[in-house]
């Protein structure tokens, strides 16, 4: 019975705890309320989403929001034809010290907690693959030595659709490292005129911290 009531207990506390963060983000986010849902239990669970729709949607407001309302280190990675690898994880550099020349590693994008993987399906599949290792193992490795992330550690990638000229294929290994694929569509005329309501009244309520992550 004991046991029962501290089960009981622990799943209110965490509803409590979701709903704080769900209306923060829907302080900035108008609408898609489906999707900030999907997103919440990829981030609870430990998983990463995957967000495919058109640009202007509002996919990077709502990453942004929820860094915002957790208070976690946010990093954005634009992926283009021409990102590299280095480009993501970081690189070691050739650093002038007093002691002369060493070498020193200069973190990417990726180290952050909450990563917004923007339009990944367009950059080739060698660079998309830099980011398998940091979301399977927590870590990223670079020129030998392991690099450990802070945790939490959750990266939500958007991807326009693969008919779109431009884009590549996410490979399956890299597919498999996602929660959930969400598809996230227009807002509905009553959201547009709450996001127009919004955007001339002047003041615009920020998402604050709602929990301890």
């Amino acid at each position: 019975m004991a046991d029962a009531q501290q089960t009981e207990a622990l799943v209110a506390a965490f509803r409590t705890d979701h709903d704080r963060v769900k209306r923060e983000v829907q302080k900035a986010v108008v609408g898609h309320e489906p999707i900030i849902d999907g997103i919440l239990v990829c981030l609870f669970a430990g998983g990463h989403a995957l967000l495919e729709g058109v640009p202007g949607l509002g996919k990077t407001l709502l990453i942004r929001s929820l860094s915002q309302a957790l208070q976690l280190k946010f990093g954005r990675i634009q992926f283009t034809p021409d990102l590299m690898p280095a480009d993501v994880t970081g690189t070691t550099i050739v650093v002038e010290t007093p002691q002369g020349r060493d070498f020193q590693f200069r973190k990417g994008p990726l180290f952050a907690q909450i990563v917004l993987a923007d339009e990944i399906n367009r950059a080739t599949p060698k660079t998309q693959s830099a980011m398998l290792e940091a979301m399977q193992e927590r870590s990223v490795t670079v020129g030998g030595t392991t690099y450990p992330l802070d945790k939490p550690f959750f990266v939500m990638a958007t991807q326009n659709p693969i008919e779109q000229e431009g884009t590549y294929p996410l490979p399956e290994a890299q597919l498999d490292r996602f929660f959930f694929k969400l598809e996230v569509g227009y807002s509905t005329r009553a959201d547009l005129r709450e996001i127009l309501n919004r955007t001339t009244a002047g003041a615009v309520d920020e998402p604050q911290k709602a929990i301890d992550a």
